[in-house]
């Protein structure tokens, strides 16, 4: 059997673009908020973690996308499909200009093909092999180079409010006396 999850490309980039999102909220929040705001993003980077750990596995049988037992129970979206029922994939375009692909099943289900797993390559080799349908010309959803900019953007912010948390807390700058933290 093989797992495949998701790229840790962009399962990085998505956890630090939601850390540097949503890391200065409790800070500007009124105090009696604090806690109930900490909370809040703490059950939140939980349900993300969750939503960045959903699987590809395949074995002799077939194919398989879920999440981890400790998450699926929330998560409810998984599906499998035979080998012997996948009859071809089907291209749709995007509206950014992409390409997604369905696999079409024997009684007409279409499931999207996952296109952001690890060792996408070798999926997409297993998925020819065991399915009997062409994968050529099949990618990626996006070029790896968006998530790597995304990823250093996200990183900027979240030093760039280190750095303002520090200095605030330094006495270098103040905040307005208006404010109401």
């Amino acid at each position: 059997m093989e797992r495949f999850g998701l790229s840790p490309l962009i399962r990085f980039t998505l956890l630090s673009l939601y850390v540097a999102l949503v890391l200065p909220l409790p800070v500007l929040a009124p105090d009696s908020l604090r806690p109930l705001m900490v909370a809040g993003l703490i059950l939140g980077l939980v349900l993300v973690v969750g939503l960045l750990s959903e699987q590809v596995e395949t074995d002799a049988a077939g194919l398989r996308v879920r999440y981890p037992g400790w998450i699926r129970w929330l998560l409810r979206r998984s599906w499998s499909m035979e080998w012997a029922d996948i009859r071809a994939l089907v291209p749709v375009g995007t509206s950014q200009g992409g390409t997604v692909y369905y696999l079409k099943a024997a009684d007409c289900r279409h499931q999207l093909l996952p296109q952001r797993i690890e060792r996408f390559d070798l999926f997409l080799k297993l998925l020819s092999e065991r399915a009997s349908i062409s994968t050529k010309g099949i990618g990626r959803l996006t070029p790896p180079w968006t998530y790597q900019v995304l990823a250093c953007l996200a990183a900027l912010m979240v030093v760039g409010e280190l750095v303002c948390g520090l200095a605030i807390s330094q006495g270098w700058i103040s905040l307005p006396a208006s404010y109401p933290g």
